[in-house]
């Protein structure tokens, strides 16, 4: 397990959860991820065990649920998007539909992340096309979200934290 610490820019907002799956191998050019936290012209978020969550600063977060899905243009995600109120600092994603987990963006995180053996490139087709996916044969790229959870990548590679 890696225990990470993060903030948001101007350091109104501190926060530290466990994670089993700590490498940032995934990057995700939605459009959704590229405008609320971009960066690349992606963000890569991880996972962790939502009930670890010690947060500082709450007072200072704010949410944002995105309208705009695969499936349709006007749906709210149900997916809460937290950042600072004062630097706009995007620092995790928490969904209903997964109670037990948040997904940190790892541009949050002030611990030192592992470099992973290979870097996922999805959500390809709502790339900006100014934006260049490097690929190469340890690069898998997917047009959409793989079916491969975050939890059995990691296990899949002997990287899963216990």
């Amino acid at each position: 397990m890696a225990r990470l610490e993060g903030s948001c820019h101007c350091g109104a907002v501190r926060f530290s959860v466990v994670s089993h799956t700590p490498q940032p191998y995934m990057r995700c050019y939605c459009t959704i991820c590229r405008k609320t936290a971009g960066g690349g012209g992606y963000a890569i978020n991880l996972m962790a065990d939502a009930k670890t969550l010690k947060l500082e600063g709450a007072e200072n977060l704010s949410v944002y649920r995105a309208r705009g899905t695969e499936r349709d243009p006007q749906e709210l995600s149900p997916a809460r998007r937290h950042f600072c109120k004062h630097c706009g600092s995007a620092l995790y994603v928490a969904d209903p539909r997964w109670p037990d987990w948040i997904y940190p963006f790892a541009s949050a995180i002030d611990t030192a992340l592992p470099a992973p053996p290979e870097r996922a490139h999805i959500m390809l087709d709502f790339k900006a096309p100014w934006v260049e996916a490097p690929g190469g044969a340890k690069d898998p790229e997917f047009n959409k979200y793989p079916d491969q959870s975050i939890e059995d990548w990691h296990r899949t590679r002997g990287l899963y934290e216990t």
